[in-house]
């Protein structure tokens, strides 16, 4: 039996504490001495202090380098890469040109982010790791189990840029895609060029073929996942980038409930959109079985049911998917359709940028733990909390028990000290290595701005949710300025009836505001902000969000996710378009 949190060590002895410092002196050399040769090194201005400083030592001494780093290289954002990553962009697109750009050689892919809070996508350069690397556990994208697993994941990518290559030797093309999808098509070698090549490949343990994740539209790649999954019955492991793409699968399957089984049943692909490319091959891998429809005809839909998904696939043991954030309003609904012998699992925790952390299996939470990692990383962290300059950064050893943190990441890609827009938690240190066990708590980006974290939001609506409205599927919170002062506006989707007592929700959530929330009280006493407000939105609202924005945004369906806090006012008149009543 895995020893409970409480063996978590409370703060680092002085022995695990040297060893660490060891460990993290030769993870920033190993990321770092290749790295200053790039162009992004040598000619960034924010970088300036730290090449003159090298340049004037002993550029060889290990010491020294590592002094000036802690000493002299400073938070970077994206506004610091972002001219020299545009170069890939560039028409046409030399290779000396953007040869070493942050990293040695040409990368792999360029990893897009979700663009979740509104603004545009970034991009980061992911470049081959070392062969050692390539096999860690950070790299995989599809989960590990002995058994056979549903997990949908997406290999659909919206850009490909050309690089002339140096003496005429041709061009050689470079994926714009999420990094799941990128990290994928790298670990198993599967390059763009031959995707219809690979049309009757079927990988070992997987519920769908890998015409499935060719796949584009929302609906026809989740649908379509959902009916060679359905048709399984030795299912023992879901793996999903967030839970909330679960729940849209769950969406699907009682849309579409009939039309699943008859095709079951016939052997037959259903007509949808955006698969003539691979209606062929799906029709090569999918035969009749009329036994599996029937007995899924006796278990019937989703519905209010609890454990539907262990009665549709007996062996499933385990369930693994970001809890966190945004996705933790799900997670009841979650739950309850897989039942109480299903164990729920965290991914690793990673960004477009770097992995950040590692799931904790030792502890006393496997849906939220993680242990900090270096493998492709370093990580430094900002104490948000702090009355000293919140430019200090620290060390892993310098980290405090109960404590909230900003990661700050120092790449193999060729981030120096970059600051992620993440807020964390530390719970304490693991017992054999003394690294930090965290869990993410929100995001900080808009946080920052608001009198309320995304946090204190999400606790809010899903305390008021279970008292009185029902069960959440979704929800996004904006700002209500139908009257002065504006309101947190919470948009809603619930599932069932709504609860007798809905109409008293918004005191109960201001409530509940007033006692977790330091900000919401001195804005609510200042009269900046009023009590919050509820409006209920369509069902479905949520998946038909999703579907709109990998649609409107190219954003591949295992990334897109909606925020706590929405700002982009396309997405919002979207959103105020779906409301059905307000409580």
């Amino acid at each position: 039996m895995s020893p409970p949190a409480s063996h978590l060590l409370d703060s680092l002895p002085t022995d695990l504490s040297q060893q660490l410092k060891g460990h993290v002196n030769q993870a920033l050399l190993d990321f770092t001495r290749p790295n200053s040769t790039s162009q992004f090194a040598q000619n960034a201005p924010v970088l300036a202090k730290f090449r003159e400083a090298i340049a004037q030592g002993d550029s060889k001494n290990d010491i020294e380098f590592l002094h000036q780093f802690r000493a002299l290289v400073p938070i970077t954002s994206y506004e610091h890469y972002k001219p020299f990553i545009a170069k890939f962009f560039a028409v046409p697109c030399r290779e000396v040109d953007v040869k070493d750009m942050l990293a040695p050689g040409l990368p792999y892919f360029l990893a897009r982010s979700s663009g979740t809070s509104g603004k545009q996508s970034k991009f980061f350069p992911q470049y081959w790791p070392q062969p050692q690397h390539l096999q860690h556990p950070i790299y995989r994208t599809f989960p590990s189990s002995e058994g056979t697993i549903f997990a949908p994941s997406s290999l659909k990518y919206p850009n490909v840029l050309k690089i002339d290559l140096e003496d005429g030797q041709g061009s050689e093309e470079l994926l714009v895609t999420s990094l799941s999808c990128g990290l994928t098509r790298m670990q198993m070698n599967w390059d763009i060029e031959h995707d219809m090549d690979r049309l009757d490949l079927w990988t070992p343990g997987q519920t769908a073929p890998f015409a499935v994740n060719i796949v584009s539209g929302h609906r026809s790649f989740f649908v379509l996942h959902a009916l060679f999954a359905m048709a399984e019955s030795r299912v023992t492991t879901m793996g999903f980038m967030f839970a909330g793409a679960f729940v849209n699968v769950l969406h699907y399957i009682e849309e579409e409930w009939l039309l699943l089984l008859d095709c079951i049943e016939k052997g037959v692909i259903p007509d949808f959109e955006n698969i003539n490319h691979v209606r062929e091959a799906l029709k090569k891998h999918f035969t009749a079985n009329p036994a599996r429809a029937a007995e899924l005809r006796e278990i019937g839909p989703p519905g209010v049911a609890e454990g539907w998904a262990v009665r549709v696939w007996p062996a499933l043991t385990t369930f693994i998917a970001v809890t966190e954030g945004f996705s933790a309003v799900v997670i009841p609904k979650v739950t309850h359709v897989l039942g109480p012998s299903v164990t729920i699992q965290a991914r690793a925790y990673r960004a477009s940028e770097c992995c950040i952390a590692q799931p904790y299996h030792h502890s006393g939470n496997l849906a939220i733990d993680h242990k900090v990692t270096m493998v492709d990383g370093l990580i430094e962290f900002i104490d948000v909390l702090s009355d000293e300059s919140s430019e200090r950064v620290l060390s892993i050893w310098e980290l405090v028990k109960g404590r909230h943190y900003q990661p700050i990441l120092t790449t193999c890609n060729g981030l120096w000290r970059y600051r992620l827009g993440d807020v964390i938690a530390v719970k304490g240190f693991a017992p054999d290595d003394g690294m930090p066990i965290i869990h993410y708590v929100h995001r900080r980006t808009h946080s920052s701005l608001e009198p309320c974290t995304e946090s204190e939001l999400t606790s809010a609506i899903i305390s008021t949710a279970k008292q009185l409205i029902g069960q959440i599927t979704g929800f996004t919170v904006v700002h209500d300025e139908r009257k002065a002062p504006y309101a947190f506006g919470f948009l809603v989707e619930i599932e069932g009836e709504i609860g007798n007592d809905a109409k008293m929700a918004t005191q109960q959530m201001s409530e509940v505001l007033m006692a977790s929330s330091l900000g919401y009280r001195v804005a609510f006493w200042r009269g900046v902000l009023r009590k919050p407000t509820i409006r209920l939105v369509a069902k479905g609202t949520f998946v038909e969000f999703c579907a709109w924005k990998c649609d409107k945004a190219g954003i591949s369906m295992s990334q897109v996710k909606v925020p706590v806090i929405l700002s982009d006012e396309t997405s919002k008149e979207w959103f105020l378009s779906k409301v059905i009543t307000e409580l």
